[in-house]
């Protein structure tokens, strides 16, 4: 059996009147990178500052290392926090800001100087440490953060969308740099982000969060595979899923969806008759066929190509979005036949939006 070492429990946190977190509780395994995925303002950063002591919960346990810590303050929690902002100060150079926790803590210098070194030959700083953070890169000066965090050897690493402000190639870089480190220390990893994208290839275990709860958690591909419901179904993947109203035909095994031409898909399980429903449809399980070969035809508002992908954009409300893989030789204007597979078909309820 795994050993828990981050666990919450029942985390109420209330800013005035404002209820900022609902009961959430959660069990990070000992050597896990854990994602904490959001909109703005569900709740994710609230809770990863709780568990860093810089917020006051209003309810509930938090536990390191199996140590209720509720009222143990931030210095004394064995945790590092990596911040967007990089937070370096910014009079010191590489190595004073690596070695800052080892100097307040009276470690010799050379002892701190080699720290520094091993940890600069980790995260790609050698040659880097006698610089200050005014003469980094983006990418280098998040390094140092990592760094000094590293350093400290503590129980957990909570990154606080640590990548945010580079730009879209460094961000790709430093995933799998992030990663790649985690592995190496066999760290337990927290890390909030906005991006869904960066929660799912990071991550081994992924937390969606809406209104101050979890709204699913589960390893990135049971996400994307079998959502509880349409808010984590349309917030997992990329491009968002589609979503069409439709009924369940007499038969109880069939969808008549809400498109033109009222399309009628066979669903290859019995869900009840006459039930309105809303069927998430991913643009990459679409495909453009010809019109004498598809039960559904759709005009065309917009393609975009990058080259390797294709994106269509169909001219009907709601809009649908295919994804096509090379190039395609459908244009702006023209019908299209779309085939969808049966199981490849999403159904969520209209009225509480969970997966049916």
């Amino acid at each position: 059996m795994s050993e828990i070492q981050i666990e919450l429990t029942s985390i109420d946190k209330h800013y005035g009147t404002f209820h900022a977190l609902k009961n959430v509780s959660l069990r990070i395994e000992k050597g896990s990178f854990v994602a904490l995925v959001g909109p703005s303002g569900c709740g994710k950063s609230t809770l990863l500052r709780s568990l860093a002591g810089l917020e006051g919960i209003s309810g509930g346990t938090i536990k390191i290392a199996g140590e209720v810590i509720n009222n143990v303050p931030p210095r004394k929690r064995d945790v590092a926090m990596v911040f967007q902002s990089y937070a370096l100060y910014p009079h010191m150079t590489v190595a004073e800001n690596l070695t800052y926790s080892l100097r307040i803590k009276r470690v010799k210098k050379d002892v701190a100087r080699k720290a520094a070194e091993e940890i600069a030959a980790t995260t790609g700083l050698t040659g880097l440490l006698d610089r200050y953070p005014r003469e980094l890169s983006g990418g280098q000066r998040q390094r140092v953060a990592m760094g000094r965090a590293i350093i400290r050897h503590p129980k957990a690493f909570l990154f606080d969308e640590p990548l945010s402000n580079l730009d879209a190639a460094l961000r790709v870089q430093m995933r799998k740099e992030i990663r790649s480190l985690h592995d190496r220390l066999g760290a337990t990893s927290v890390y909030v982000t906005h991006d869904q994208i960066e929660a799912m290839t990071m991550a081994d275990y992924v937390v969606v969060m809406r209104d101050g709860v979890i709204e699913q958690q589960g390893r990135p591909l049971e996400l994307y595979d079998t959502p509880t419901s349409k808010f984590v179904a349309g917030f997992i993947g990329s491009p968002a899923m589609n979503f069409v109203s439709g009924t369940i035909a007499a038969s109880g095994s069939d969808v008549v969806l809400d498109l033109p031409d009222s399309p009628e898909l066979a669903l290859g399980r019995q869900l009840g008759m006459n039930r309105a429903v809303l069927v998430g449809l991913r643009p990459e399980h679409l495909s453009v066929v010809p019109l004498d070969q598809a039960r559904i035809r759709l005009p065309v508002a917009v393609v975009e190509s990058t080259g390797s992908m294709t994106y269509v954009t169909t001219a009907t409300t709601p809009e649908l979005t295919i994804v096509e893989t090379g190039r395609t030789v459908v244009g702006a204007g023209d019908m299209v036949g779309v085939r969808i597979e049966p199981a490849h078909i999403y159904l969520f309820d209209e009225e509480t939006e969970l997966a049916l």
